[in-house]
């Protein structure tokens, strides 16, 4: 309940500090992405991408679509994992060279044979509460210096913990006013 209480106050702090700045209506984000899986048992190692879609309903609200593909070895056996999610982004546009963000995104994820120990590829719902930070390069391009989300998952009912770390650029285009 702490930590909802402090996620809330921030979250009107941004809001309320954010209104009078403009903001692209639609970013599209394509990059390389890390995937460090079951940090809460053995943890591994996958590399892979991530891309995202954000429409923006005003200057520090919008929606994300994500889309995160990841593989490599674990124990032996050639692993991979998908993850397809939709959440609300909360960005803070004061700042002219950088916008920071954050976002809550539920989904699904799917996962082959050994992530995370399972023994077929099985899909399962999954969340990822994260945060980014944008450069502003030009008006229609940023880059994302850092992406980095915490993604939950349930794989045969037991609780993983995931970290996904990103890297890349965010096209910008159309204008929220």
């Amino acid at each position: 309940m702490r930590k909802f209480s402090l996620f809330m106050m921030v979250w009107v702090f941004l809001g309320a500090t954010a209104m009078a700045q403009n903001a692209p209506k639609f970013e599209v984000f394509g990059g390389y992405s890390h995937l460090l899986g079951d940090i809460s048992h053995t943890s591994f190692n996958l590399d892979g991408g991530e891309g995202a879609a954000v429409q923006n309903v005003n200057n520090w609200f919008g929606g994300m679509l994500d889309f995160g593909v990841h593989w490599g070895t674990r124990n032996g056996y050639n692993t991979n994992s998908q993850q397809i999610m939709y959440g609300p982004v909360f960005s803070y546009r004061k700042l002219s060279a950088f916008t920071p963000a954050a976002h809550v995104l539920l989904g699904a994820v799917r996962g082959s044979q050994g992530f995370a120990g399972i023994p077929s590829a099985a899909t399962t719902f999954g969340a990822a509460f994260g945060g980014s930070v944008d450069i502003k390069i030009s008006k229609m391009l940023s880059f994302r210096v850092i992406q980095g989300d915490l993604i939950v998952t349930d794989f045969m009912k037991e609780h993983q913990e995931s970290l996904r770390v990103s890297s890349g650029l965010v096209f910008t285009f159309g204008s929220t006013r």
